[in-house]
């Protein structure tokens, strides 16, 4: 077993497009519940609809790629709408089953037989966005430190993506330092007294949920066309609890939570999944966990007991301040 290929797999992992991607679900996500209160388990819906919009204008309507961006983004925008206008006044227990429910409806729509036209169906659609690598500027080859390298396509990926990620940072940065920003704050402290000082709590609600469903769709947007496809069995509701993990590891309300606690999960993700299959090739692991489908399990639980000992022993993150802490969010 060579622990030097887990962990420059962790490496590769950590800093890769898909780590990128993700970040951008934990930002907007941090928006919502970091600091608006907003206990939204739904979020891969809005990654859905954005990696969709893409695909679908690029693919199925042979759009270009610019529409493709506006329709994933516009996309996200309406379904904050719909799924805002009925249920932000339903406490948050409700409200989060509510959007778990939508985000599952979606992915079960995108898949189905009569969607197959336009989805794909559970198929998916791929060599979604091909104009995304015409302009890359990058020559062909590999670049990086020895083993940690990435061919010049992906790193085309990487730099957009998380280009986008640290202004999606920014964005937020300077939206909370505002009065909206402070509002918005408010509200998840105590709705009540934002209420009572004339504040239309509901409206600041929506507002907070179509800007970070809207970034959450970018991270969709990148993630399809970084991996040049887009599978509706990517989007299942897992995906969710992954970026909560992140937000929560890297910490819930802090500036950049997102970014390290993105970089942090996927070097474990990657370099335990590259672990694990060196385990297996060197038959050092019972039967359980090196046949069918084991390995997966056993790294869902290793990221669930990180999680629970998180909660336990660190519950703000890294970077958080158990001043902002929501996890008691009304």
């Amino acid at each position: 077993m060579d622990i030097w290929v887990a962990l420059t797999d962790g490496l590769r992992g950590a800093f890769g497009p898909q780590a990128a991607a993700y970040a951008l679900l934990a930002i907007g996500l941090n928006v919502h519940f970091g600091f608006t209160g907003l206990l939204n388990f739904g979020q891969v819906g809005f990654m859905l609809v954005g990696a969709y919009g893409v695909a679908v204008t690029t693919v199925t309507l042979n759009g270009p790629l610019w529409l493709g961006v506006l329709v994933g983004l516009g996309a996200s925008i309406v379904l904050a709408l719909l799924v805002g206008i009925p249920t932000l006044r339903l406490r948050t227990d409700y409200f989060a089953i509510t959007t778990i429910a939508v985000a599952e409806v979606l992915r079960l729509i995108v898949r189905s037989g009569p969607a197959r036209d336009v989805t794909g169906g559970p198929f998916g659609l791929q060599s979604t966005g091909p104009s995304f690598q015409d302009i890359n500027p990058i020559p062909t080859g590999s670049y990086g430190i020895g083993p940690v390298s990435y061919p010049h396509g992906q790193l085309w990926s990487l730099i957009v993506t998380w280009g986008i990620a640290f202004l999606a940072t920014f964005v937020v940065i300077m939206l909370m330092r505002s009065p909206w920003g402070r509002v918005i704050k408010s509200i998840r402290e105590d709705e009540e007294v934002a209420r009572s000082l004339g504040k239309n709590v509901f409206s600041y609600k929506l507002q907070s949920l179509m800007i970070g469903g809207a970034i959450g769709a970018l991270g969709g947007i990148m993630f399809t066309l970084s991996s040049q496809t887009a599978n509706p069995d990517t989007y299942d509701p897992r995906v969710t609890f992954f970026a909560y993990t992140i937000l929560i590891l890297g910490g819930a309300a802090s500036k950049y939570g997102p970014l390290l606690g993105a970089v942090l999960f996927w070097f474990l993700y990657s370099s335990v999944s590259s672990a694990l299959r060196e385990a297996a090739g060197a038959d050092l692991l019972p039967d359980f966990m090196a046949e069918g489908g084991g390995s997966g399990a056993t790294i869902m639980t290793l990221i669930g007991v990180t999680l629970v000992l998180l909660m336990v022993f660190r519950p703000q993150g890294l970077l958080g301040n158990k001043k902002e802490m929501v996890l008691g969010a009304r």
